[in-house]
């Protein structure tokens, strides 16, 4: 008989499962690359560097109490560089992902990662000892009818 056979609803192991499943998507899609920049039809309303060559005058610094509520550049990542055009020479800011920023990201990914292999480990290893335990019993019933 399926475990959980008769109740409503999804059996203790599924539905455990389940929660994993909706946490690491939920996970993923938090720590997925925001889109930094929209292309607009018009190009005169664009940056800059989205058509023409750039230098970069400023790497990439977190962006400022001031700068986050003045700055949309700052809204996406919390970063920005500034730049100058080479054409137009105009300077402006672009926002930019910072090399801590990317390793913090890849250390949350990798601990999320080894937490839910240990969890699945120990649900293989729950599961496998009640295997045991039901092919024990059956064993023993077998015995017992002899």
């Amino acid at each position: 008989m399926l475990v959980g056979a008769g109740r409503p609803g999804l059996p203790r192991g599924h539905y455990l499962c389940w929660l994993l499943c909706a946490f690491t998507l939920k996970f993923c899609e938090a720590e997925a690359p925001v889109r930094e920049e929209k292309l607009s039809v018009s190009t005169s309303t664009s940056p800059c560097w989205l058509v023409e060559e750039f230098v970069v005058t400023e790497e990439c610094t977190p962006c400022s109490n001031f700068q986050i509520k003045t700055t949309p550049e700052c809204g996406s990542t919390g970063y920005v560089e500034k730049i100058t055009c080479r054409s137009s020479k105009r300077n402006e800011f672009k926002s930019c992902r910072s090399a801590l920023m990317e390793q913090r990201l890849f250390w949350k990914f990798e601990g999320t990662m080894v937490g839910v292999a240990l969890v699945f480990a120990c649900l293989v290893i729950l599961r496998q000892r009640q295997l045991d335990r039901k092919a024990l019993e059956k064993v023993r019933k077998q015995i017992e009818s002899i």
